[in-house]
Formats: structure tokens, C-alpha cells, sequence
């Protein structure tokens, strides 16, 4: 006996398989709203960055005041190139930037090892680290010039209560841009110790535990496990100390104000500077050069840390 199947439309021909072969509304028309969930961002940014950014670039070719402008092409540049204190303003600048970024890179990278470590009081002592980070930066430049006073400073007073004669740390010239240079290192060396410590942490334990069972000891878990694997975070930490370094005008004014002399001025101090003096379109110029400074170091830095990553 043979039974017969009966036969019907197949499923390519079903009605209820047309169906579900098209694709939901939802794929076939784009929604708006991520379009309009990203406008008020983009506005913001538009009004707070490209806006004054473009209207920098067009100031800097005028001789302008608040009321008027007269478009004078290349002579802010050509004259801001030759501001005498220019050459040490862009050497001071590159020598504070490398200072206090190499020194933020090694302190913050050894206190976020000895703070992700088993010590007491880690909490706190990580508050204590961070916390010169929101102080005021005018307030800190202000507090270290009366510490750096070289006759009634507190530094100077405690060295010579142990026999030594201090330095005049803010009227030598030969150091008053690295006294400068140590205040700013204490004032940001709390951030770069955050971004090592979540650099640190997100180590897996796995690789602690592999390195030690190969014998290990603590310089080869620094060497070959904790440097090699924080390698993003000292990215960070570099790129951000650098932009910083190079940018660097309040600690210095509040400090120095580019002084003795010239020896702890800064690109940032000289266009200052020529804003008091009244010339607004040469000072828009030097913003301009220092813009274009910044960018053409960081740019490619970031880049080639980045590969690094890549590579490791």
C-alpha cells in the first residue's frame, strides 16, 4: 500500500516565505535619529573649535583691533619670525616640554606600580597623588614662588637649617625654567599615575602567574610583563605631557612671567606678550605657528606610538 503525500506550493512559492524573504522596514529606510543625535555635539564643537580655529587663521593675515581689521597677507608672520626672543622662546619650549613629559612618564609609571601594589593606605595615597591635579595651576605658581623665595622661601630656610645654601631657584636664570619645570611636574604627575594605574590593572593575572612560574622575579615582572603591557598607557601619558608641555603659559606667567630676563620664556609668554603690547594681529599670528607647532609633533608621534602598539 502506498501512501500518497499530497502535494502543495512549495516554499519558495508560499506565500508566508515572499514574506519573510524582505528585509524589515527597519534595514530598508535609514532612521534619522543617530543623524540628529550626534547634531548637538557636532554644534558645539563647530562653535567652541572650528569657528574661533578659522577665525584665528584669517585674524592672524590683519591688523585688527576690536572694531576694525585691514588685511595685510604674510607680515604678521614675517614679523613675528623676527622677534629677537623667539629663538629661545622655542627652545625653552621644546626643552620644558621634553623635561616634564620624560619626568611624568617615570614617576607616574613608578608611583602606579608602587600604588597597584599591596601596600596600606593605597586609597589614600592615591588621593594624595591626585591631588595637586585640581588645584588651580595660577594658585600652585603662586604658592611655590613665595616656597622658591630665595631669602625667605621655606626651601631655602629648611636647607639652610641642614647647612646648605640654596639656589635662587626662580632668579637664576640658569634654573629658573627648571624650577618651573619640577613645580609642573609635581602639579600633573597625580594624572599620569591615574592612566598608569588603569594601565596596570587591566593587566591580566595571567601573565603574572605564567612569568613567575618561569622564575621571575620582580625587575624581570617590571622588564618583561608590567612595561611591555602599559605600553598604551604611557602612550597616553606621553602625548598628553607633550601637548601640555608645549602649550605650557600660566604656570610659567604666574611664576617667572618669562623671566630673569628672557631665560624662562616660552612661545606661549612671547605671544602674550605682544598681546599686551596692543599688536593683536601679530599675537594671532604666533597662535597660528604655535597651532601649527603642536600639531605637525603630534600628529606623527601619535601615529608611530600607535603602530607601536600594533607591533607589540
Amino acid at each position: 500500500m502506498t501512501t500518497v503525500v499530497p502535494t502543495g506550493p512549495s516554499t519558495a512559492e508560499r506565500p508566508e516565505a515572499k514574506t519573510r524573504t524582505k528585509p524589515p522596514r527597519s534595514a530598508r529606510t535609514h532612521s534619522a535619529y543617530p543623524t540628529w543625535f550626534y547634531l548637538p555635539a557636532a554644534v558645539i564643537y563647530g562653535a567652541l573649535f572650528l569657528v574661533p580655529t578659522f577665525a584665528s587663521f584669517y585674524f592672524s593675515l590683519t591688523r585688527w583691533t576690536i572694531f576694525k581689521s585691514t588685511f595685510i597677507g604674510l607680515d604678521n608672520f614675517t614679523e613675528f619670525f623676527q622677534e629677537p626672543a623667539l629663538v629661545k622662546g622655542f627652545v625653552n619650549t621644546f626643552l620644558y616640554a621634553v623635561v616634564t613629559s620624560g619626568l611624568k612618564v617615570v614617576l607616574g609609571l613608578l608611583l602606579g606600580i608602587l600604588l597597584t601594589s599591596q601596600i596600606r593606605a593605597r586609597g589614600y595615597l592615591r588621593s594624595v597623588v591626585f591631588f595637586p591635579v585640581l588645584v588651580s595651576t595660577v594658585g600652585v605658581g603662586i604658592t611655590f614662588t613665595a616656597f622658591m623665595d630665595p631669602s625667605t622661601g621655606a626651601i631655602n630656610k629648611t636647607l639652610a637649617a641642614v647647612g646648605v645654601d640654596g639656589p635662587g631657584w626662580l632668579t637664576d636664570p640658569s634654573l629658573a625654567l627648571f624650577s618651573v619645570a619640577l613645580v609642573d611636574v609635581w602639579k600633573g604627575v597625580g594624572l599620569a599615575t591615574v592612566i598608569y594605574i588603569a594601565g596596570i590593572v587591566s593587566i591580566p593575572q595571567d601573565y603574572y602567574e605564567a612569568a613567575r612560574i618561569d622564575g621571575a622575579g620582580p625587575w624581570q615582572l617590571f622588564r618583561n610583563v608590567i612595561l611591555p603591557l602599559s605600553r598604551p598607557a604611557t602612550s597616553t601619558v606621553i602625548i598628553l605631557s607633550l601637548i601640555g608641555g608645549l602649550r605650557s603659559f600660566d604656570l610659567i606667567w604666574a611664576m617667572t612671567r618669562g623671566g630673569p630676563g628672557f631665560s624662562s620664556d616660552v612661545v606661549a609668554s612671547v605671544i602674550y606678550k605682544q598681546y599686551q603690547a596692543g599688536f593683536y594681529g601679530l599675537s594671532t599670528a604666533g597662535n597660528v605657528i604655535l597651532f601649527l607647532v603642536v600639531t605637525a609633533i603630534i600628529v606623527p608621534l601619535s601615529r608611530f606610538l600607535a603602530r607601536k602598539e600594533v607591533e607589540r
